[in-house]
C-alpha cells in the first residue's frame, strides 16, 4: 500500500515540477557541441530560463534521447558519448516541456593517442600531483620534481619517463608503472589515495603508457579558450547547479574537461563549489565561481537576491538619479534587492567632497556660503571649483607619486624633485592619462631635466620594469610568472618574458652632474627567458609580437599598445583606481589585482565608465581624469548617506551607501594642522638604510604633508598612520587599518599634543578671546566636523568643561585643549563619512 502511495506521490510531484516550468524556457547546455575522437564525451545540463536569467538546474524526471544513436548515445545523467561520425540532436524531456542540443561527431574512427601536454598534465594537475604542496614544490617530493601546475611539459616528461633510471613507468606492462601504483596506493604513497583503478583518469594514463608514453611535441595543439556553462545564474539559497567546462583548442577541436578543471568561489558564504563543479547556494549576494584548466580561466557569476519587500520597492522608487552611474548602480542593486540609502545632507557632502577630492577640510566661511546657497546646482558648482584648486593638484600629485614610487630611498634628492614636478605639472595641466603614461614609458634624457626618466632609474632591470608597468598602468600583477605560469590567471612564463623583452633595450649611464642619470634606447640587447635561456619575441600582453630582428623602438611599440583605446586593461585600471578613491572600494578590489578570476562587482558600470573615459559621447577630451571624477562626484551614488539602512547594512561594494573610512595619514595630519592653526615642521630626512637622519631646509614651515615629494621625510605620525614607504608597486603598502599604536600616538604622542599646547594654537586663540563655552564648542565643531553640535552634544560638553574648570589645577586654556583633543581624536573627525 505504501509503495502505491509513493508511486502516486512521485507522479503528482513530477507533474507539479513540469508545470512549474511553464512560463519559462528550458535550455540544454551546451546547445551545440563537436566531439572529436572515438572516446569523446560531453556532459549536458538542463536548466530553466526565465526573464533572461537561468534560475535553476532541472535534475529530476528528465528523459534524454538521441535522434541518431549511431552518431552519439546519451545516458540518463545527460552524458553524451561519440559513436560514429555525423550529426544528431539530443532531446531532454521534462514533463510536457523539452529542450534540444546539437551534437556533431568527427574522427570517431581515428586512432587516439593521449597528449601529454593537453591530457596527461591536466590529470596530474587535477589531482594535485604538481601542486606546491606535492611534487610541484621547489625541491619536489619523494625524489620526484615536477614543474608547478605543469608549466614546463618537457621537463615533466623527462622526470616521469627518464629520471630514476626510468623506473617510474613500465611501458611493457603499464599497470605496473609507479605512475599508477602509487596514486592508487597499490604501493605506499606519501600523497595518499589519489586515483581509482578503472576510473577515466586511470584509463587515460594507462593508454598513454601503452602508447609508449609520448612526450610533448612542438606541433601539439594549444588551448586557446575555456568556456563554462552556464555563464551566469540567479539561484535561491538551497539551490544546486552543475558547472560544465569546455576547452577550445587551436585546431578547432573542443573537449569536455569538467572532470579535470579546478573550481573555487570568491564568496563561499553565498555560493560554494565542490571539486566536481557542483555549486551550492547558501546565502544572499553574489559570487564568482572561478574555473581553471591548463592556464586558461573562466568565470560563472551566481546571483542570489535578498528577499523582496514593499519597503524595498518604495526605497527604489524614491532613489535619486543624476547620471548614467546611478542608472547602472540602481539596476545592480535592484537585481540583488539591496535598497539605496537617501542622499546625504549638505553638511555631510561638503566635508566629504573636500576630503576625497583635495584632502582638506572646508573653512567655516566655505561651509556657511555653501549651506546658505539655494541653487539646485550648487553641489556641481562646488565640485567644479574643487577640481581647479591647488590643493586638488597636491592631493592627486601625491597619489600618483605613491603609485610611481617617488622617494629618495632609491633616487637622489634632485631627481626626486624632478620626478615630482613632472607629476604635479601633469596634474595641473589635466594631462590626459594616455599621454601621461606614454611620456613615462618612452622617456629619455637626463633624470634631472626630464622627470619621467626616473621611472627607468627606479626600475633598471627589464623584468622589474615589466612587473612595475603591469601593476602601475594595467592594474595587474604578473610577478609570479617570472618563474612559473600564473596560478590564478592565464598569463604564462613565456608571456612574461616576451613582455619583459620590450624593456631590454633601455640604456642608462651616469651624467656629468651629481646624481644625474642619462636614459636612452639602444639598438641591441635581449632579456633572456629564465628557464629557456633564449630571447622571446617582444610582445605586449595578449597582443601581436614584434620580430626579434625588428629595428622598431620597443618602448614606442609598447606605448602604442598600452594607450590603444582597444587595450582591455589600461583604461580599466585607472578608472578603477579613481572610483576606489571616492567610493572606498574599487569596482574590482584590490585596485592592483585586476584579473579574470577577480571580476568586477558591477561589470556593466565599469564598462560604461571605461567607454566614456576612452571615447566621451559628449565630445569631451578622451582620458580626461577630471571629467571622470566629475561624473563620479556628481552622481547620487557618491552623494548617498553613509548611514546604513537595515536592508543595506551588509553591503560593502555595490554603492547602496557611502562607505565610511579612516582618513589617510597625510590628510589626517594636515587636518590637525588646519584645525589647530599650527603647521607641522618637516625638517629631517632619513638617509641610507640604517635609520640615520639629516636636517633639511627644503620644506618651509607651512608645507602640508600632501605637498611632500618624498616619503623619506621624517614623521612618526605619518608612519604610524600607514604612510607607504614607496618601495614596491602595490596599493597594499598603504595601511588603512586602525591600530593600538595609532591610539597610543593620539593619546601620548607629540604630534597632536604639541599642536594643542602651541602658543599659536586654536586653544590659545579661544582663551585669549575669552569666548564662552557655547561659542568654543560651536567653533571647534564647525572647524573639525563641519557641522554645528546638537543640543545634547552641547550640554554634555558644557557639563564636562564646567567640571574641568572647577579643578583648581586646570586653567581655561587647558579646558579648551581638552575640548579640542576630545573632538580631534573622535571617530567622527578621523573618518570620512
Amino acid at each position: 500500500m505504501r509503495i502505491a502511495f509513493r508511486v502516486a506521490f512521485a507522479a503528482v510531484a513530477t507533474t507539479v515540477m513540469a508545470q512549474a516550468a511553464l512560463g519559462s524556457e528550458l535550455l540544454l547546455l551546451p546547445t551545440q557541441s563537436t566531439l572529436h575522437g572515438p572516446s569523446a564525451q560531453q556532459r549536458l545540463i538542463l536548466v530553466e530560463h526565465k526573464s533572461g536569467r537561468i534560475i535553476r538546474e532541472v535534475t529530476e524526471a528528465i528523459v534524454f534521447q538521441s535522434a541518431d544513436s549511431a552518431v552519439a548515445s546519451v545516458d540518463e545523467s545527460g552524458k553524451v558519448q561519440a559513436v560514429g561520425d555525423g550529426e544528431t540532436v539530443i532531446t531532454a524531456k521534462f514533463g510536457d516541456a523539452a529542450a534540444q542540443a546539437t551534437i556533431k561527431v568527427v574522427g570517431s574512427k581515428s586512432q587516439h593517442i593521449p597528449s601529454f601536454r593537453n591530457q596527461i598534465i591536466p590529470v596530474l594537475t587535477r589531482f594535485g600531483c604538481n601542486s606546491g604542496a606535492c611534487h610541484g614544490a621547489l625541491a619536489g617530493k619523494g625524489g620526484l620534481k615536477l614543474s608547478l601546475r605543469g608549466y614546463d611539459p618537457e621537463a615533466d616528461h623527462f622526470a616521469i619517463t627518464r629520471q630514476a633510471l626510468g623506473r617510474r613507468v613500465d611501458l611493457a606492462i603499464p599497470e605496473k608503472s609507479l605512475l599508477l601504483l602509487k596514486p592508487t596506493q597499490a604501493l605506499p604513497h606519501g600523497g595518499g589515495h589519489r586515483l581509482d583503478p578503472g576510473s577515466a583518469e586511470y584509463e587515460l594514463l594507462r593508454s598513454w603508457l601503452a602508447a609508449m608514453a609520448p612526450g610533448p611535441k612542438p606541433e601539439d595543439v594549444s588551448l586557446v579558450r575555456l568556456e563554462a556553462f552556464p555563464r551566469s545564474a540567479q539561484l535561491a539559497p538551497g539551490s544546486r547547479m552543475q558547472v560544465v567546462v569546455r576547452a577550445h583548442y587551436s585546431n578547432g577541436a573542443m573537449a569536455d574537461v569538467t572532470g579535470w578543471a579546478k573550481f573555487s568561489s570568491t564568496e563561499d558564504l553565498v555560493a560554494g563549489v565542490e571539486d566536481s563543479g557542483l555549486i551550492k547556494v547558501s546565502g544572499h549576494g553574489e559570487a564568482a565561481i572561478n574555473v581553471w584548466f591548463s592556464n586558461q580561466v573562466a568565470v560563472v557569476r551566481v546571483l542570489s537576491p535578498h528577499p523582496h519587500t514593499e519597503r524595498i520597492e518604495q526605497l527604489f522608487a524614491s532613489a535619486e538619479r543624476r547620471n548614467f552611474i546611478d542608472d547602472l548602480v540602481l539596476a545592480k542593486l535592484r537585481t540583488l534587492n539591496i535598497p539605496p540609502s537617501p542622499v546625504c545632507s549638505d553638511q555631510e557632502f561638503i566635508r566629504r567632497v573636500y576630503l576625497d577630492t583635495a584632502g582638506i577640510l572646508p573653512t567655516v566661511d566655505e561651509q556657511r556660503q555653501f549651506i546658505a546657497d539655494p541653487a539646485k546646482d550648487k553641489r556641481l558648482r562646488l565640485i567644479n571649483r574643487l577640481l581647479e584648486r591647488p590643493e586638488f593638484i597636491d592631493y592627486w600629485a601625491y597619489k600618483w607619486a605613491d603609485l610611481l614610487l617617488v622617494s629618495s630611498r632609491k633616487l637622489p634628492q634632485p631627481a626626486v624633485w624632478a620626478f615630482h614636478q613632472f607629476i604635479r605639472q601633469s596634474v595641473a595641466d589635466n594631462k590626459p592619462w594616455d599621454e601621461f603614461a606614454r611620456e613615462i614609458v618612452t622617456a629619455s634624457g637626463s633624470s634631472l631635466d626630464q622627470g619621467a626618466v626616473n621611472y627607468f632609474v627606479l626600475h633598471k632591470d627589464a623584468a622589474e620594469l615589466a612587473e612595475a608597468t603591469s601593476v602601475t598602468f594595467l592594474g595587474m600583477s604578473i610577478t609570479c610568472c617570472r618563474c612559473h605560469n600564473h596560478p590564478l590567471e592565464k598569463w604564462t612564463q613565456d608571456q612574461y618574458w616576451s613582455f619583459a623583452n620590450l624593456f631590454s633595450r633601455v640604456a642608462l649611464k651616469n651624467g656629468f652632474r651629481p646624481g644625474e642619470v642619462l636614459v636612452h634606447s639602444k639598438p641591441d640587447g635581449e632579456a633572456l627567458h629564465l628557464r629557456r635561456g633564449t630571447a622571446m619575441p617582444p610582445t605586449p600582453l595578449d597582443a601581436q609580437p614584434l620580430p626579434l630582428n625588428s629595428q622598431h623602438d620597443r618602448r614606442e611599440y609598447l606605448a602604442r599598445w598600452l594607450t590603444d583605446p582597444k587595450n582591455p586593461y589600461f583604461a580599466k585600471a585607472i578608472v578603477n583606481r579613481v572610483w576606489r578613491n571616492f567610493m572606498g572600494r574599487g569596482l574590482i578590489e584590490a585596485e592592483d589585482d585586476l584579473r579574470q578570476t577577480n571580476p568586477p562587482c558591477n561589470e556593466e558600470l565599469l564598462n560604461a565608465l571605461v567607454a566614456d573615459f576612452v571615447a566621451p559621447v559628449d565630445g569631451g577630451k578622451p582620458y580626461d581624469l577630471r571629467r571622470l571624477m566629475r561624473h563620479i562626484l556628481s552622481s547620487a551614488t557618491y552623494q548617498r548617506s553613509s548611514v546604513p539602512l537595515p536592508e543595506n547594512a551588509a553591503d560593502d561594494r555595490y554603492g547602496s551607501r557611502y562607505l565610511i573610512r579612516r582618513l589617510s595619514a597625510e590628510v589626517a595630519l594636515d587636518a590637525y594642522s588646519q584645525v589647530t592653526g599650527v603647521p607641522t615642521p618637516f625638517n629631517q630626512l632619513l638617509v641610507g638604510t640604517t635609520g640615520g637622519t639629516a636636517g633639511t631646509n627644503n620644506y618651509p614651515l607651512g608645507t602640508r604633508a600632501l605637498q611632500l615629494p618624498d616619503t623619506q621625510v621624517v614623521s612618526t605620525f605619518l608612519d604610524a598612520f600607514g604612510r607607504p614607504g614607496r618601495e614596491q608597486t602595490c596599493a597594499c603598502e598603504r595601511q588603512q587599518d586602525s591600530s593600538v599604536g595609532q591610539a597610543l600616538h593620539l593619546n601620548n604622542g607629540q604630534t597632536l599634543n604639541d599642536k594643542l599646547r602651541d602658543k599659536s594654537s586654536l586653544a590659545e586663540k579661544l582663551a585669549t578671546e575669552k569666548v564662552d563655552d557655547d561659542e568654543a564648542i560651536r567653533r571647534v565643531y564647525e572647524l573639525a566636523l563641519c557641522r554645528l553640535p546638537s543640543q545634547a552634544e552641547r550640554e554634555r560638553l558644557k557639563q564636562r568643561m564646567r567640571a574641568s574648570a572647577e579643578d583648581i589645577h586646570s586653567s581655561r586654556r587647558e579646558v579648551l585643549e581638552d575640548l579640542l583633543w576630545a573632538v580631534l581624536t573622535s571617530s567622527e573627525f578621523l573618518f570620512n563619512h
